[in-house]
């Protein structure tokens, strides 16, 4: 008998004791997210090439996608719209986040042409 109670003394003191570090695992990934919401800005890297270009206008309001990983799938999923206010650069176009909330490395999809999302610094 008093073997089994310092059994289950022992069990339940390793269970108590693993917890802790799963959470403290869960909370910093949580942190490192950087999530954007309605009126920020962002710029939406893309290849540079004509047919981007010519593809997104300005005034444009475009649908974010996110895509994760499902099994051996990437399942997409739309979190929100951009609109773009502008260019920046060869490889940028300047947006504002009309709906949702986006996240850096959320995808701006219009037809043919994506784009990554990417904060402004």
């Amino acid at each position: 008998m008093n073997v089994i109670v310092r059994i289950i003394g022992l069990l339940t003191l390793a269970v108590m004791l693993s917890l802790p570090p799963v959470a403290v695992a869960k909370e910093a990934k949580t942190k490192g997210e950087v999530v954007m919401k309605v009126g920020s800005k962002v710029h939406l890297f893309h290849s540079g090439t004509a047919d981007v270009k010519k593809e997104i206008c300005i005034n444009d309001v475009i649908p974010v996608y996110r895509e994760t990983m499902g099994g051996s799938s990437v399942k997409s999923r739309e979190v929100g719209q951009v609109k773009v206010i502008g260019y920046a650069g060869e490889h940028y176009f300047d947006a504002e986040i009309v709906k949702g909330a986006v996240k850096v490395g959320d995808i701006a999809k219009k037809d043919t042409a994506s784009c990554l999302i990417q904060p402004v610094k």
